[in-house]
């Protein structure tokens, strides 16, 4: 059992300390945000995330788990300092250490009785960890080691992803740093995935590499999927076909309207500016920024065709707001691209998303319109625009669908049907690299 804090309670500050928590540790959790600890503090969860809510009530009530606003308080008690805190990216696409460097100044004070380890769990660039040791050892009186630890939480799976990692990567050259961060990981590699040791920079690329690759693969396949519908090919058999491949695999491999979420974006941005500012120019990652800014909206023009280019009063619905399924973050969601360009239209946008209704709430207020189900949604619209893959989306009542949209158009961004359904149901549909299918009722 280890003493922690955890600095920042947002998505990975928040499923960290709780898991934390969860094998054995007295976790406190730090934030600026009265409010927000507030809620916390009596047991209401502020981000979903499925699963995380059961263990983050059972170790509220067993004690393990606590949140305050006083630093000190939690460093005090704490033999390591996970900093969980925001890094945007900027117009540049440099990520912003403003949070991170000015928490760490602060420790710089706390820092004076015992020896601490503090850990980067927030995706850095690469250098950080030697600015973050700079910016507290011009205060500290007391040893201490800064190591790199970048998370690899999928959204929707963050809580299997931390209790069974595929792998635990630790940044650190020094030998008591290391052996600590050995002692508190282990519990969650018992079936033997590795804890991988590097040197700090190297810790900090991986994390940057890692989500770029998995961007470039998509990208990839949205650019197979293009040219599918180009040239006749169906790109769900070409999928199957080079995913078989064991040096390829089959995940990252589905066609669809791009990525969005918190990290790849402003990863893959942060990478190519720390490749400019190293004066190499990362020519790969610059074209899977070019080719998933325009996938975002590749849908949009065949929409626009189906209408004559008069959106004006034509009622859309959409399905899925969130950047991907068992989520309700909407951080550079493709739904937001969408909806933007049918406001400009004069479209009427009716919406529905199982989790993320409050988030786009917040930020379209009264511009669009939100339905209590998905089949609300659909009463009276001119077509539908699928955007987000929710189990629930899968397998519909056609049926029903079909008696409550006015016009049989479906605009499938995530590939949901198979043309066989469609064809049966008979909608008009438009999807990802395969054939259009036409309405046959």
């Amino acid at each position: 059992m280890k003493n922690i804090a955890v600095i920042g309670t947002g998505y990975v500050g928040l499923v960290t300390g709780t898991c934390l928590a969860e094998s054995g540790n007295h976790v406190i959790c730090v934030d600026i945000d009265q409010e927000k600890i507030t809620k916390l503090r009596k047991g209401t969860l502020t981000i979903f995330e499925p699963q995380l809510d059961v263990i983050f009530d059972r170790n509220i009530k067993q004690k393990r788990l606590k949140f305050t606003t006083d630093l000190k308080e939690a460093v005090g008690q704490s033999q390591l300092i996970f900093l969980a805190l925001p890094t945007p990216p900027g117009e540049d696409g440099s990520a912003d250490l403003s949070y991170i460097l000015g928490v760490a100044e602060q420790l710089g004070h706390l820092i004076n009785t015992e020896y601490k380890v503090i850990i980067d769990k927030s995706t850095v660039p690469v250098g950080t960890a030697e600015k973050v040791h700079k910016a507290i050892a011009a205060n500290a009186t007391a040893e201490f080691d800064v190591v790199s630890n970048p998370e690899f939480l999928r959204e929707g799976y963050a809580v299997e992803d931390f209790m069974k990692p595929d792998r635990v990567v630790v940044g650190t050259t020094s030998t008591r740093a290391r052996k600590m961060m050995e002692e508190l990981y282990l519990p969650f590699v018992r079936q033997g995935n590795p804890i991988l040791f590097m040197d700090e920079r190297s810790a900090e690329l991986t994390k940057y590499a890692a989500n770029s690759f998995l961007a470039t693969k998509i990208s990839f396949m949205n650019e197979v999927a293009n040219l599918c519908e180009l040239l006749g090919a169906d790109v769900d058999l070409v999928r199957i076909g080079i995913g078989s491949d064991q040096r390829i695999g089959k995940r990252f491999l589905f066609p669809g309207i791009g990525y969005g979420g918190s990290c790849f974006p402003k990863d893959v941005k942060a990478l190519v500016k720390s490749a400019s500012d190293a004066g190499y120019e990362f020519k790969i990652l610059e074209s899977v920024m070019q080719i998933n800014e325009r996938q975002k909206t590749i849908l949009m023009p065949r929409l626009k065709k189906f209408f004559s280019n008069k959106l004006e009063g034509k009622k859309i619905a959409v399905w899925g707001l969130s950047f991907k399924p068992d989520t309700d973050d909407i951080r550079e969601a493709p739904a937001l691209y969408m909806i933007d360009e049918l406001l400009e239209g004069g479209a009427q946008v009716v919406a529905f998303d199982p989790e993320a209704m409050n988030n786009v709430k917040k930020l379209y207020g009264k511009k669009i319109n939100y339905a209590a189900t998905q089949y609300e949604a659909l009463e009276g619209a001119d077509a539908l625009l699928i955007c987000t893959e929710w189990a629930a989306f899968r397998n519909p009542d056609f049926d029903q669908m079909y008696k409550q949209m006015g016009q049989k158009v479906i605009f499938d961004g995530r590939n949901l049907y198979t043309s066989d359904q469609i064809k049966k149901a008979g909608f008009t549909y438009y999807s990802i690299g395969r054939k259009l299918v036409k309405k046959s009722k």
